[in-house]
């Protein structure tokens, strides 16, 4: 019970400080679902590095340490298998890395539902999240007669614990409350009838696109777009063409791209071209990606070369590839000379998705192997691996001699071994390198060129997601 309270603290205090939303905050796996934080719309939100530390002073370790964990990141690559830390000598024995709470005793429910009704906020916050952990039959009876509330506050709370838990017997008391006279009411319940993805909720969601609060327009566009259904497709488009919010045509063009609706295509194209935000036009140029309709081809490749923001840009080059369309490699190759880093490195990572047999490598993806940043030569040389073109096996080698960095290493040699290479003199170099793990990788090459491990698989940064 302490682990996961210090958990929740933790999580808490860094969505507080960096001015994340409640219900926003929610990333995570969802259903089997990889969800990312979203990138677009809380990118770069300050830290009131002040506040954090003075909080910090005298924290329990073990609370002290998830928000370290929280600031790093869970999972790989966090840093958490770090030798050291400051906080290793009061941590190591008290904590591990399972932090499933499992059934709480009824007791400690029935203490997290009375919190609910708390006027401290952070205990509101602690309760619900708790709960949220809970399975459904445990605490939504409960939380559906907290729905009824005379108090706007554990109204709220209450439609929020019920979209955590998904309580499916909550559907019927979560539409009603799409009429509440709050906006928090009315926000939270379309949000958990989004996570429940009940059919019942469809029309009465798609009421409420014409909400006079934006938080309420942008939560039930959101929800309409986790459900199987295209019905809302036409209210969804009008929404993107109409809206006069930036955050609500945002979450419309994510909905129609996760909903991969055919008949958006030209609406997503337009707003790609011509709306204001940048956000939109970064989330519309995603959406045509995840249709993969080849319609969307002239758009993205529009956007790719003329939008003015590199997000917006890198996302174009990156659907580009997704939908794997040979016509748009000369737009890609023209992208490998971008004034960013991550619109070059996308690029050649979208060239190596034209892999069809006898397609040759741009020359500027072959100028990439001499780019300033490592990431994009390590996607260019993945990308000539893909492409199997005899014809980069000169270029391959001159990376390969002046090559640093580890990873771009392993790449080139894989590229070289898929494309052809056979000349015993560069083998026999590889072979006879003093760095181990150029042998190693020789010695992987030579014997299976086109396995997936140890091959570096390199992936653009993580698109924008609400």
């Amino acid at each position: 019970m302490q682990r996961v309270i210090g958990l929740a603290i933790a999580t808490f205090a860094f969505s507080s400080l960096s001015g994340v939303p409640t219900v926003a905050s929610t990333a995570g796996v969802q259903r089997g679902r990889m969800i990312n934080f979203d990138q677009g719309r809380h990118r770069g939100a300050p830290i009131d590095v002040s506040a954090l530390l003075t909080a910090a002073r005298g924290a329990p370790p073990m609370i002290c340490s998830l928000a370290a964990r929280a600031v790093g990141g869970w999972g790989w690559g966090g840093g958490s298998d770090a030798p050291y830390t400051p906080l290793a000598a009061v941590t190591s024995s008290s904590m591990n890395d399972d932090f499933d709470s499992g059934p709480l005793p009824a007791a400690d429910i029935q203490r997290l539902l009375a919190g609910l009704a708390s006027d401290d906020a952070c205990v509101r916050e602690l309760s619900i999240r708790l709960i949220g952990t809970q399975k459904a039959e445990m605490v939504d009876n409960e939380l559906v007669t907290r729905l009824g509330s005379s108090d706007e506050s554990l109204r709220a709370v209450a439609a929020l614990g019920l979209g955590l838990v998904e309580a499916r017997n909550a559907v019927d008391p979560l539409i009603r409350s799409l009429r509440d006279a709050s906006t928090d009411v009315r926000a939270n319940s379309a949000w958990a009838l989004g996570r429940i993805e009940s059919g019942r909720a469809l029309n009465p969601l798609v009421n409420l696109f014409t909400d006079g609060a934006e938080k309420v327009r942008e939560a039930a566009v959101a929800a309409i777009g986790h459900m199987d259904s295209t019905s809302a497709v036409p209210a969804l488009i009008r929404v993107l063409r109409q809206d006069d919010s930036p955050a609500v045509r945002r979450v419309a063009a994510w909905a129609l791209g996760n909903l991969e609706a055919r008949e958006a295509v030209d609406a997503l194209g337009n707003a790609l071209a011509h709306d204001a935000d940048s956000r939109v036009r970064e989330m519309s140029a995603w959406a045509l990606g995840n249709i993969e309709d080849r319609r969307g081809v002239a758009a993205l490749g529009a956007a790719a070369r003329g939008d003015a923001e590199d997000r917006v840009r890198e996302t174009a080059v990156w659907s580009l590839g997704n939908i794997e369309d040979r016509s748009a490699l000369d737009i890609l190759n023209a992208a490998t000379s971008d004034r960013s880093a991550n619109v070059r490195g996308t690029a050649a990572w979208a060239i190596g998705q034209m892999d069809q047999n006898g397609t040759k490598a741009p020359a500027g993806l072959l100028r990439l192997l001499n780019d300033e940043t490592a990431d994009t030569r390590l996607k260019a040389a993945w990308a000539l691996g893909q492409l199997e073109d005899p014809g980069a096996l000169p270029a391959i080698r001159d990376a390969l001699k002046n090559e640093k960095n580890d990873r771009v290493r392993k790449a080139l040699i894989r590229a070289l071994m898929k494309s052809g290479e056979s000349s015993q003199a560069t083998l026999t170099e590889l072979l006879s390198s003093p760095d181990p793990q150029i042998r190693e990788a020789a010695v992987r090459g030579i014997a299976g060129a086109r396995s997936f491990d140890p091959w570096p698989w390199p992936w653009p940064r993580p698109r924008p997601f609400p």
